[in-house]
């Protein structure tokens, strides 16, 4: 036995120090001195029950592209209060709408809103 009370010692790779022999780390360098723990897959749960706010990004696309200075776009994706600035501002003297385009085709599919 050692001065820690383990039966079996474990002596580190790169520094020499005593290690319990289930050790994965080493405590003196700090150095890793075994396999780790093996992790499962990781799962990713993408549907409609999750994220009920998901929208599709051609249609939101479509939609600005043609009908953005009524604002279609922002209604599709649930901002009313916005879709009517966009309706009684021309879709903000166009301006928005072209802009609303461009960060559309930035995002990705689906996106949530």
């Amino acid at each position: 036995m050692d001065q820690n009370g383990y039966g079996n010692v474990k002596y580190c790779q790169y520094c020499g120090g005593e290690l319990a022999p289930e050790a994965v780390v080493c405590i003196h360098c700090g150095r890793q001195v075994g396999p780790m723990a093996q992790q499962g897959p990781q799962v990713i749960v993408q549907n409609n029950l999750l994220y009920p706010n998901a929208r599709d990004k051609w249609v939101a696309f479509l939609l600005c592209l043609f009908l953005g200075v009524l604002g279609a776009h922002k209604f599709y994706e649930g901002k009313t209060g916005m879709g009517l600035l966009y309706l009684f501002t021309g879709g903000l003297c166009g301006i928005g709408a072209v802009v609303d385009c461009i960060i559309l085709l930035c995002k990705p599919n689906p996106y949530y809103v």
